[in-house]
């Protein structure tokens, strides 16, 4: 074969028999190559470029669900943030209400066992009254027998008074 592919030139002049024999030889194997492979070539390539397609259109859709499940979880981290800052107020409004209460039952319970020992004082109080009563009239009525048992001068009334005096201090001491 010469150097040139198409055209030859010998002398200057092309040769018409190898142009012809190279454009049917072209042609029959573009006319075989159309029969045997391009349907299936192109076949290829359209499923190919629909794969693609397919995946590109994949990929969008899938991005797009990927950023609205981001706005979604957006939503509802700041939800669940809202509603645990709910909870902690309405915990913190519990305990004060809680602490309030027991504040208050204390003092209630104090006012009421400090009434109570003021009563229980105050019986007491009368209950000693009515015994140093009992006493002094009982002691009355011993020093008026004596008194009457014997009569006194000065001397024997300041000795009396003393004896009274005595036995008054040994009775509040053995009580």
């Amino acid at each position: 074969m010469n150097s040139t592919f198409l055209l030859s030139v010998a002398g200057g002049q092309v040769e018409w028999g190898d142009f012809l024999f190279y454009l049917l030889t072209f042609v029959i194997l573009v006319a075989l190559v159309k029969h045997f492979a391009w349907d299936s070539i192109a076949g290829m390539m359209d499923k190919r470029a629909e794969k693609i397609a397919d995946d590109i259109d994949s990929a969008a859709k899938d991005r797009k669900k990927a950023a609205e499940l981001a706005k979604k979880r957006e939503a509802a981290l700041k939800d669940s943030r809202a509603e645990a800052s709910e909870i902690i107020n309405n915990a913190k409004k519990s305990g004060e209400e809680q602490k309030s209460n027991i504040i208050n039952g204390a003092n209630e319970e104090a006012t009421a066992m400090r009434e109570r020992a003021e009563k229980d004082i105050a019986q007491q109080k009368e209950d000693a009254l009515k015994g140093v009563k009992a006493q002094v009239a009982e002691l009355s009525v011993e020093i008026a027998s004596k008194v009457i048992q014997k009569e006194l001068d000065p001397s024997g009334h300041k000795a009396l008074v003393d004896s009274y005096i005595e036995g008054l201090g040994k009775q509040n001491e053995t009580r």
